[in-house]
């Protein structure tokens, strides 16, 4: 008699998108989340913020208390949830789901390091039903262009600071790094806002930091076919010696050195186990405010009033909700230094605010007279 072993079940594929603030990694999001083709995309978005805006930053999607014990339904099928605790919970509480999921899509912080995510998917309870599909890293091309690696450096240092969860020594150049070490696809965003030369010069100066077989792909406005994006099958979690961030392959590095040492009998050896930090900024240098945002005559005019509350001295970025009069929809607002974006959303009874991050002791006042509510007497 002949048997059959059944064929093993595949796994879920999970696509994690890492980039700087302001490189178009939310709307890169948002556009495959439109795209989906009836695919079961399960989206866990993790960012910084007084308010869990940036999951409602997709369409759908606008409940500030999506969180990791809840997952908001979006409108086209797929669902959305943030990390609000721990990785892990959240990953069995989407794979718990019947159906489950298709496809995962994580959004990470983009100062968080890929690697330690791309290890989470080793969990026992995880590796049998997922596999990392592809690391994406989306690059601000302008910014990389200009000699930088982000378009609004204190912006992206604020979002830093006020994260007691990430890394505060590591120079953004050395996180940069690490991304592109990471990745499987490198995606160089806003392509729309540099010539064919300037395009072709920041591809050269990043190829030479990537593994082989990276491939590295232009997009305007976070525009990418769902094809190039998802089918990668690159299996990450089983590559991670590959992958090193710059304080793993040091670490590495320092411990192969003991050990060659030790072979040879050498005990006068000093490993230096100092990780102490010292912040050259306080936390205390940025502060962030919830505001009451007042109805707008329309998108331009919330592009408008919204960009005179930036040129405020000290205001670093604006996120959030606003309602258009005449419009049963809300609208969505990311404005990061010169940049405001605002779109409709549907499906949102969300209270329409607006999260102000910037300097400490910025002119508060002066951005509610553009963009908050009248105060009743």
């Amino acid at each position: 008699m002949t048997s059959f072993a059944a064929a093993p079940k595949q796994k879920i594929p999970a696509v994690i998108i890492t980039g700087f603030l302001g490189a178009g990694k939310t709307t890169l999001v948002r556009n495959l989340l439109r795209k989906a083709q009836g695919k079961r995309i399960a989206l866990i978005v993790n960012e910084f913020g007084e308010m869990g805006f940036d999951g409602s930053l997709v369409n759908g999607c606008a409940d500030p208390e999506c969180s990791a014990e809840e997952v908001v339904e979006l409108a086209n099928g797929c669902i959305c949830c943030t990390v609000a605790d721990d990785f892990l919970p959240t990953m069995e509480m989407l794979l718990a789901r019947d159906p489950a999921p298709e496809v995962i899509v994580i959004e990470t912080s983009g100062l968080a390091l890929p690697q330690p995510l791309v290890r989470a998917f080793n969990w026992p309870t995880v590796k049998p039903l997922v596999s990392v599909d592809s690391v994406v890293s989306v690059v601000d091309t302008p910014a990389v262009l200009a000699g930088g690696v982000v378009s609004d450096r204190a912006a992206l240092e604020s979002q830093r600071l006020a994260d007691e969860a990430l890394d505060h020594e590591s120079p953004i150049e050395e996180l940069f790094a690490d991304q592109l070490t990471c990745a499987d696809l490198v995606v160089l965003n806003k392509a729309d806002l540099v010539d064919g030369q300037g395009l072709a010069q920041v591809k050269a100066q990043l190829t030479p930091r990537l593994r082989e077989a990276v491939e590295v792909v232009s997009a305007h406005g976070g525009e990418l076919a769902l094809e190039v994006l998802l089918g990668r099958d690159a299996a990450a979690e089983d590559d991670m010696a590959q992958r090193l961030s710059a304080h793993e392959a040091a670490h590495e590095s320092a411990q192969t050195k003991v050990h060659h040492q030790a072979d040879g009998h050498s005990h006068g050896h000093h490993h230096d186990h100092d990780h102490h930090h010292h912040h050259s900024h306080s936390h205390d240098d940025f502060t962030s405010s919830v505001v009451a945002a007042k109805s707008f005559a329309s998108l331009r005019d919330v592009e408008a009033q919204v960009a005179k509350a930036m040129a405020v001295a000290g205001v670093l970025r604006i996120k959030g909700v606003v309602r258009i009069e005449g419009k049963g929809a809300p609208a969505m607002v990311q404005a990061v230094g010169p940049r405001v974006e605002v779109w409709f959303a549907a499906g949102s009874e969300m209270a329409k605010q607006l999260v102000v991050i910037g300097l400490a002791g910025f002119d508060l006042a002066a951005v509610k007279d553009h963009i908050g509510a009248a105060v009743k007497a």
